[in-house]
């Protein structure tokens, strides 16, 4: 056929969206009525479409979220967790990203703070910038194994550099010195330069103490509060119920 070299030429060069709008067109006449400019519209429209949304799935795969299903437009607003819908659907927008502001997400176990965290990334994510979601507790074992093996500095650069660093588990147990260090070299880093969510259960006041060491405490604090927004998850008595947690 006339247009197997054409069709050829497009799987060549990887526009495979294109290839299947152009074999439709030709299958079906109604597509005869439309001028060129409107055929070849609807061809870049597919294929841009596709890689677009290929890029999507690319960056919340790469982000190792916990929660895949996470998204802003599902986050629950029940009286007893007294959530600000105004201020989450405004951070929703990834604003703060480009403005190179933190988030701190306060509350119990249990009241859905993981969920509105990996929210956040994956609307991050839809907005075509690149995150990383861990727990604060495998980040520090992973430093200490990337030292042991003599690639600290590479792995560090990963969480120094990454435009939304979300580190669930914050404080949830007290550091030792080196893994206090190893923290604010990474807060230091990022001040100002990307942004950073912080999940934890304590408040910013109870942080000190988790931290140990006083100087470095500070220096770490200094950078994190004053630069965030603040979330703080009430206790949910309803979302408990529904998880069968109480009867």
């Amino acid at each position: 056929m006339v247009n197997e070299p054409t069709v050829r030429k497009l799987h060549e060069m990887r526009l495979s969206a294109m290839v299947e709008s152009f074999q439709a067109q030709l299958l079906d006449p109604a597509f005869q009525e439309l001028s060129f400019e409107e055929r070849f519209g609807m061809l870049v429209d597919l294929e841009w479409a596709r890689r677009k949304n290929n890029r999507l799935t690319t960056l919340i795969r790469k982000a190792d979220f916990q929660q895949t299903n996470a998204c802003i437009e599902d986050v629950e607003y029940h009286v007893d967790r007294k959530l600000d819908r105004t201020q989450i659907l405004r951070l929703g927008t990834s604003a703060y990203i480009h403005d190179k502001l933190n988030i701190i997400i306060m509350g119990a176990s249990g009241a859905g703070k993981t969920y509105l965290v990996c929210a956040f990334g994956i609307a991050a994510c839809r907005n075509f910038l690149p995150v990383k979601y861990i727990r604060l507790p495998e980040l520090l074992n992973e430093l200490a194994v990337a030292r042991g093996e003599g690639i600290f500095g590479r792995v560090m650069k990963t969480y120094k550099k990454v435009p939304l660093l979300i580190l669930d588990e914050w404080l949830l147990v007290s550091l030792k010195e080196s893994e206090a260090r190893d923290l604010l070299e990474i807060v230091e880093s990022r001040h100002q330069t990307s942004s950073t969510i912080f999940c934890s259960q304590f408040a910013p006041g109870g942080w000190h103490s988790k931290i140990g060491e006083s100087t470095l405490a500070d220096a770490i604090l200094d950078r994190i509060v004053h630069s965030s927004y603040t979330i703080t998850i009430e206790g949910t008595d309803s979302m408990r119920k529904r998880k069968g947690l109480i009867n």
